[in-house]
């Protein structure tokens, strides 16, 4: 099995995350039901609760979804968790990212059913697990105590992505003695950018991904747990067992949330029939096996609305799929469809015109405003949401061969539904500083804050030298702030060996790297596409999360000094 099973009761064991794979050997134990406490899309790695779902069916094993967000977690979840395991058949098996909501879970209902609860502390540590702060729990609001003994940092970091790893790195290469501890339950980080090429058979899957462990930095605490939620006015973030975390300073990292059920039907339809997607890890293979195997038909792009990581990633998929079927002379069978539930193909104009020649290329067709709402993988339909120039709203239907699907996609549910979050659910910045617009100590970066930036690795390589000297400024420990220009990057894959790079900042000003002469990101270039292939994950693996600031050194001003 891929995840460590508890036992906790004759009749009651957890574990993390599982997958489909996992079904057999689960029933082979005995186990008749299961209980999931996760959330969909809280990783990019995650199989959704549906497919579990499926392979427990086909075991014999009832499922049960009560998904949790630790923050939220109250005395009615508890009463669901306790009919549930009275009323499933046992043994049931329970799980969430760790077992940690799990095993809180069960741990409160035996403390209601009369449970002493040092006992059932005691059965939780055996296992691995602290539940000395959720055990304690009351629903009395009481003056904040900290409690002695817990941890404390003088810079905590939520997320251990790109962004999170990358401001740690850049924190130490300025000042080698800090406490910095990084919170993180993933056991492997993922290089995202690469998923594209993957898809077009030009990345090897297992070459985008390293072990946690291998990247944390040196001398750098690292919390293998999820946040359960914030307490800025205390300076603390509280894990998903309980336990407290305290800070000085804060960054909040945790990137972006893949809101897979947002399309109904989708999470039952993905990585068979024909539905896939480059933005899960183990679903790109399947792109590529669909596009280097579909001979005629019909294959069909999505975007979703804004903001989306790396929004130009859903027409690279495109642009190289449909490269592969005009070099094996198949394209003339096969009849494209790109449907945008935005009202433009880039939203920075001047990369149009050379994207515009690469549609016509292909005889893509394009549908603006038309988001897709419903898709049926067994009967291979997809269904958009198509609203006209008055406003009008349209359901239109199209069948399909392959469909190649962004899903929509939001901040993650601790950030949305806590303090340090915008209107909208984003960590709100200010987005020259990127510190936090109300709590002075605390900063953001990456794909979950609220800066009007494209959400994409290049943009968090920028980001982190900011905030690793603004944080370090308000410290005294360097002089002048830095000002982030709103830099993103988009290398679009037109056809393989040639790439339009755009590269851009805040109101869509055009922010080139290197001269026109060398690469002219308004064109197709072979140097941008061996930028992207042969140099940037070498960049990312060696530099960006080692510190190591590549044309990425911050201007600084005078402190107070707006940005020119």
């Amino acid at each position: 099995m891929t995840a460590e099973v508890k036992q906790v009761t004759d009749n009651f064991s957890v574990s993390g995350q599982l997958v489909s794979e996992d079904i057999p050997a689960l029933a082979a134990r005995g186990i008749r039901s299961l209980i999931c406490n996760r959330p969909d899309g809280e990783a990019a790695d995650q199989p959704n609760v549906t497919e579990i779902e499926a392979a427990a069916q086909e075991a014999g094993i009832s499922l049960t979804f009560l998904p949790i967000v630790t923050s939220k977690l109250n005395e009615q979840d508890v009463t669901d968790f306790l009919e549930a395991l009275e009323q499933l058949p046992s043994p049931t098996h329970a799980y969430c990212r760790t077992g940690t909501r799990s095993i809180t879970l069960w741990a409160l209902g035996q403390r209601r059913l009369g449970t002493d609860s040092l006992a059932l502390f005691t059965t939780a540590r055996e296992l691995g697990y602290d539940l000395s702060a959720a055990l304690q729990m009351t629903a009395t609001p009481v003056d904040h105590v900290r409690p002695s003994g817990a941890s404390h940092y003088n810079i905590l970091i939520v997320g251990a992505g790109a962004a999170g790893i990358a401001a740690a790195s850049s924190l130490l290469a300025r000042a080698k003695d800090l406490n910095i501890g990084i919170i993180d339950p993933a056991e492997v980080h993922y290089y995202q950018p690469g998923w594209t090429l993957v898809g077009a058979g030009i990345f090897r899957q297992r070459d985008t991904v390293k072990t946690m462990a291998s990247l944390i930095p040196e001398g750098v605490h690292w919390l293998k747990a999820a946040v359960g939620g914030f307490d800025p006015q205390n300076n603390r973030i509280t894990l998903e067992d309980s336990r407290p975390v305290y800070y000085d300073r804060l960054i909040v990292a945790p990137g972006i949330k893949l809101d897979w059920h947002g399309v109904e039907g989708l999470v039952e339809s993905l990585g068979h029939n024909g539905v896939t997607s480059n933005y899960r890890y183990d679903l790109a293979p399947y792109t590529w096996k669909l596009v280097s195997t579909l001979r005629k038909g019909r294959a069909i792009f999505t975007q979703p609305p804004m903001p989306i990581k790396c929004a130009g990633a859903p027409q690279k998929a495109l642009y190289l799929s449909a490269d592969h079927w005009l070099r094996n002379k198949v394209l003339h069978n096969i009849d494209i469809d790109f449907f945008n539930a935005g009202e433009v193909l880039f939203g920075v104009k001047e990369y149009v015109p050379a994207l515009m020649e690469y549609v016509e290329r292909y005889s893509a067709r394009l549908h603006f405003r038309h988001r897709l709402v419903r898709i049926d993988g067994d009967a291979k339909k997809a269904w958009f949401e198509a609203i006209d120039e008055n406003g009008d709203k349209n359901t239109i239907e199209a069948g399909f061969d392959m469909i190649h699907v962004c899903p929509p996609q939001c901040a993650p549910d601790f950030v949305s539904q806590s303090q340090l979050a915008d209107a909208a659910g984003w960590v709100d910045v200010d987005q020259n500083t990127l510190r936090h617009k109300q709590f002075a100590n605390i900063w953001g970066l990456g794909d979950a804050m609220n800066a009007p930036n494209a959400k994409t690795a290049a943009a968090a390589r920028m980001q982190a030298p900011i905030v690793a000297n603004n944080l370090l400024e308000d410290m005294g420990l360097v002089k002048g702030l830095a000002h982030y220009n709103g830099y993103g990057s988009c290398p679009l894959t037109v056809e393989r060996g040639k790439i339009v790079l755009a590269e851009f900042g805040y109101g869509g000003k055009l922010l080139p790297s290197f001269p026109r002469w060398v690469i002219n990101g308004q064109r197709p270039s072979r140097l941008a596409w061996i930028l992207k292939e042969k140099i940037l994950p070498p960049v990312y693996w060696k530099a960006m999360l080692k510190g190591k600031e590549w044309m990425a050194d911050p201007e600084q001003s005078k402190r107070g000094k707006s940005p020119a």
